[in-house]
């Protein structure tokens, strides 16, 4: 585990980020006391609206050309 102190982590930021991006856990110290641990998000806690939705596969005729032939049939 990495520390740092506030004043460190503001001039400082992209470096440890880029830590924490490699696995390390950062904790962030103010005042000499801990504020703060920085880690890196497993996949676990990524909320589900960021998740990739599962595809459904659909079997039939496709909308678009269900639409083609009624255009087809009603320029007749």
């Amino acid at each position: 585990m990495k520390t740092a102190s506030f004043s460190d982590f503001r001039k400082h930021a992209a470096e440890l980020f880029d830590d924490v991006e490699n696995g390390e856990i950062v904790r962030i110290f103010r005042h000499g006391r801990p504020i703060a641990d920085i880690s890196p998000i497993s996949s676990e806690t990524v909320p589900s609206w960021k998740k990739k939705p599962p595809q459904i596969p659909i079997r039939g005729t496709s909308l678009s050309s269900l639409i083609l032939q009624e255009r087809k049939s009603s320029a007749r």
